[in-house]
């Protein structure tokens, strides 16, 4: 049986809901994710997302973004990202997003590679609050339809045009799911890492998939560590100690109790002093002391991570917190210009899984939500503006493999994409 839809978007986090309301609403919209609608990295998100502030910050945040991303970054998409930042901000609260305020004012924070607070935040669950009110509106929509636990396999296409995707359903079955145009909004690839704050099953497939049809990618190798995440042995994904934490005063800490960093370092800097210190130390960890930050401060502004140390036996109001790097960001990804097209026609990319530009070799930190959703707005204005409905064709529902066969085929030839760029980078 094959499907048909106006538009197909694969993946339920914050770009791929944030696109389908910027859709009219007499475009039918298929929504497909791989798990629970729920289950995307966009609810992890914790810290918060970044807003010029005014005319005045203009010159700072893009300095600041610049700068953490090495000099890489596509100028005029951080541009882009930069002048839409208010707009998208007011689309938020206009959908009910609830951003600290006090005195009617929004509250900022600030976070490494920072040099100023614009940091909108709601506690420490800022990704869940925007993403679940996202969820909420996208389910009001008569428009559109959400399909969970339905796995894309691989893309529909012919002469260089994408007609939709092969899926496989909850039941098993697999369908073509016919679209005139496709949104990829799939999140990133910490799926295939040992130790990542990523849900396991976000595992790049899109990438492996656009690689096979020779769909242009870019800086694949371009993979953020973040500093701080919650040591355990433990299997699983690791739980992520907000970079917020850190700015709001909290201190990094070597065996003997001594600071030993700048702690408002951009990440992959941060980073490597972390892994240079737990080398010296001889341990699979360094300590993070909230000591500087008020209790109260600590139990409001972070009452998840405060409940997660708890529940691994630590109080951070009253000691420090074992912490460890971990995969956490992707900033390469399926190549798209500056509205998210592909080098496919009809074919789109949003959020993690695309590339754009804006991060250049390492993001800044809560610029993460901000672009997925300026991008995703592009996406959707751009395939509204010139629409064209493709020509009904058939699809076989087939496929070679088992979808756990699939998906070790697509995380080996997604590694080994990786280590070869990353092999040619540093021959270059």
């Amino acid at each position: 049986m094959t499907m048909h839809t106006d538009i197909l978007i694969v993946g339920s986090g914050a770009a791929g809901l944030f696109c389908s309301l910027q859709l009219p609403s007499d475009k039918k919209i298929l929504i497909i994710t791989k798990k629970e609608s729920t289950d995307s990295d966009s609810f992890l998100a914790q810290g918060g997302i970044c807003v010029l502030k005014s005319e005045e910050d203009y010159d700072s945040y893009f300095e600041d973004t610049m700068r953490a991303g090495h000099y890489e970054n596509r100028k005029e998409s951080v541009d882009i990202m930069l002048r839409s930042s208010q707009a998208v901000i007011d689309e938020l609260v206009r959908y009910g997003v609830d951003f600290e305020k006090e005195n009617g004012k929004f509250c900022y924070t600030r976070e490494g590679g920072h040099s100023d607070s614009r940091i909108l935040f709601h506690k420490d669950i800022t990704g869940q609050e925007i993403t679940s009110t996202l969820l909420d509106r996208a389910r009001e929509r008569k428009n559109i339809t959400i399909l969970e636990q339905t796995t894309m396999y691989d893309l529909l296409v012919r002469d260089n045009t994408c007609f939709g995707v092969m899926a496989q359903t909850e039941n098993g079955e697999n369908h073509p799911i016919t679209a005139d145009y496709t949104i990829l909004a799939c999140g990133g690839l910490g799926g295939i890492y040992k130790h990542s704050t990523n849900y396991r099953h976000i595992t790049g497939d899109a990438l492996a998939i656009a690689m096979k049809h020779d769909i242009k990618l870019e800086h694949i190798d371009y993979i953020q560590i973040h500093p701080t995440t919650l040591y355990s042995e433990k299997p699983g994904r690791r739980f992520l100690i907000s970079e917020s934490v850190r700015g709001e005063g909290a201190v990094l800490l070597n065996k003997n109790g001594d600071r030993f960093v700048n702690e408002l370092l951009p990440r992959d800097l941060l980073t490597k002093e972390v892994h240079r210190q737990m080398e010296i130390d001889d341990m699979p960890y360094v300590h993070l002391s909230m000591a500087p930050i008020p209790k109260d401060t600590i139990i409001s502004h972070f009452p998840n991570i405060y409940k997660r140390c708890l529940e691994e036996g630590y109080d951070c109001t009253k000691e420090p917190i074992p912490v460890v790097p971990a995969q956490h960001y992707f900033m390469g990804g399926i190549w798209v210009d500056s509205n998210s097209h592909t080098s496919m026609e009809h074919l789109y990319a949003i959020g993690e899984t695309s590339c754009n530009g804006v991060h250049g070799k390492n993001r800044l930190a809560s610029n993460s939500l901000l672009e997925s959703l300026v991008f995703a707005h592009r996406a959707a204005v751009h395939a509204i503006s010139q629409y064209k409905a493709l020509p009904l064709q058939t699809f076989q529902a087939t496929t070679g493999n088992n979808l756990t066969e699939l998906s070790e085929t697509y995380k080996n030839t997604l590694l080994q994409a990786i280590e070869q760029e990353r092999k040619r980078n540093n021959h270059e």
